[in-house]
């Protein structure tokens, strides 16, 4: 009996060691996916910002936890079930499906820029002035510009763990969708509270330094928000771009993608030590131009699609009349 239960419990190490490799695999496995996603994360984070650019202060945080919550529930409940069955089933499929996630990233990148240079955007107007639906429509907008971001996240992070089983991955892309939440809405929170952290340090602070510190916050963070808004809109033409242009590379028709990493190229050798990061500016320029074209032709089709609509429903309301 004694011998028996020896035994036992030295299988039960022998499964607890096991499983602890396990766990450790998989934690490294979702720190390497989560690394590899990092660029589209500083994205996410740089677009989220202008959805609660001009409402109250009490409505920040509440705004950003919402599309949180609603950034969770893309990530857990449809990307990553979606990206499990495709990758074991129609592994092709994926690619087109985040392509038409891309176009419409760039479509949402050429209209903002187009209302701007239109002066007609909707943030004329004060957000905490418009009242309970305009906060409504721009989570719904936030949720639906980072269910497209998100998809990239996790399709990046499921092509860093693809040899995994498919347990694994599942558990994987499940640790990685909520440490990229955690992160990307906590450093948002952080970013469109800043201005007031500084009041309090203004007003609280002990010495001169601390409240010239918070007096500089209140003052630089509306800036910060406010070009933080337009990267936001270029980071959506160079995510959409960048999607559009590795998508066709993997379709079969490269050349878009090789001229930009051939550009990419040729700017990393040409300028020494900062090669790196002017490449990756180059590639990042070529992107965003890519994304921009591409978006300005969704603008201009969808724009002539709602003209005719227009016109052939006043021309049915006269006829009634």
């Amino acid at each position: 009996m004694a011998g028996g239960l020896v035994a036992l419990l030295d299988d039960v190490a022998v499964l607890a060691k096991l499983a602890a490799a396990s766990i450790d695999d998989v934690g490294a496995a979702a720190g390497r996916a989560s690394v590899k996603a990092a660029g589209v994360v500083v994205d996410d984070t740089a677009v989220t910002p202008r959805y609660v650019h001009g409402f109250t202060a009490d409505r920040e945080l509440p705004i950003i936890r919402r599309i949180a919550l609603g950034s969770l529930r893309n990530k857990i409940l449809v990307i990553l079930p979606v990206a499990l069955l495709l990758s074991q089933f129609l592994p092709w499929a994926l690619t087109p499906i985040l392509m038409v996630g891309g176009t419409y990233l760039c479509f949402e990148g050429a209209e903002k820029i187009w209302e701007r240079l239109a002066h007609h955007e909707d943030a004329d107007e004060p957000a905490a002035a418009v009242g309970p639906e305009h906060e409504k429509a721009m989570v719904a907008g936030a949720i639906r510009t980072d269910f497209i971001l998100s998809a990239e996240i996790m399709v990046i992070a499921l092509n860093e763990v693809a040899s995994e089983g498919f347990w694994a991955r599942a558990v994987i892309l499940l640790v990685v969708a909520v440490l990229i939440t955690l992160l990307v809405y906590g450093v948002v929170g952080l970013i469109v509270k800043m201005d007031d952290i500084g009041l309090h340090l203004a007003e609280t602070g002990g010495s001169g330094a601390v409240r010239r510190l918070g007096q500089g916050l209140v003052t630089g963070m509306p800036k910060l928000l406010a070009v933080l808004s337009t990267v936001g809109i270029v980071a959506m033409l160079w995510v959409g771009g960048h999607i559009l242009l590795v998508g066709a590379d993997e379709l079969g028709w490269p050349a878009p993608y090789d001229l930009v990493h051939h550009l990419e190229e040729l700017v990393h050798d040409a300028t020494g030590p900062l090669g790196g990061v002017l490449g990756w500016l180059t590639n990042t320029l070529g992107s965003a131009v890519a994304g921009g074209v591409v978006g300005a032709v969704v603008v201009a089709v969808v724009t002539a699609v709602h003209r005719a609509r227009g016109g052939r429903d006043e021309r049915s309301a006269a006829a009634a009349h």
